[in-house]
């Protein structure tokens, strides 16, 4: 048997992965600050300038200016594969939307399968009890459905020329009379 967890308990846990997961998220967030920072320590050497002459400064630039050129050829390069990449993603998928339209997807037919051979084919070897889901229905008889039967409503038309004249007006008054008996 399967044991219920009250509501709450439900709520107590959910409070306490909500908890954990924040802190956990809050961590990853410090240690991606650390391994930045470790990164560029290690990547970037920290610039001295001073005690510099004017031609040592100048070419500290030139070299500056050279690392970023080289820096930026890369981003552009890899910018470019990606935008190529992006394209070809776009277009494969476009080919694989048109593969799909031209194929004629078949008909499906109604099976008719028992309630013990879907449960064997779904449980297989562990199925083991037969159901019959035909005893559970409710047993309608024909009488009711008769009864339920909306009326044939007649045409108002030959109903009131049946009415009107004098024949009419002795129907109503027999009508009338009858009930009440002699």
């Amino acid at each position: 048997r399967k044991s219920k967890i009250s509501a709450s308990r439900k709520l107590l846990l959910k409070s306490l992965m909500l908890a954990k997961a924040k802190e956990e998220w809050e961590q990853e967030i410090v240690d991606k600050q650390a391994e930045k920072e470790r990164y560029l320590a290690e990547r970037v050497t920290p610039l001295n300038t001073t005690g510099l002459s004017l031609s040592q400064l100048q070419d500290l630039c030139r070299e500056l200016h050279e690392k970023v050129e080289i820096v930026d050829e890369e981003r552009y390069d890899i910018e470019a594969k990606c935008n190529h990449n992006t394209r070809e993603i776009k277009d494969l998928k476009i080919k694989v939307l048109d593969l799909r339209g031209k194929f004629k997807r078949p008909p499906l037919r109604r099976v008719r399968v028992s309630a013990d051979a879907m449960l064997r084919a779904l449980l297989g070897s562990k199925h083991k009890v037969s159901m019959d889901l035909r005893a559970n229905l409710k047993s309608v008889k024909k009488e009711d459905t008769e009864k339920e039967r909306p009326v044939e409503v007649g045409d108002w038309r030959k109903n009131v020329e049946a009415m009107s004249g004098m024949e009419g007006r002795k129907k109503m008054f027999d009508a009338a009379k009858s009930p009440t008996g002699q």
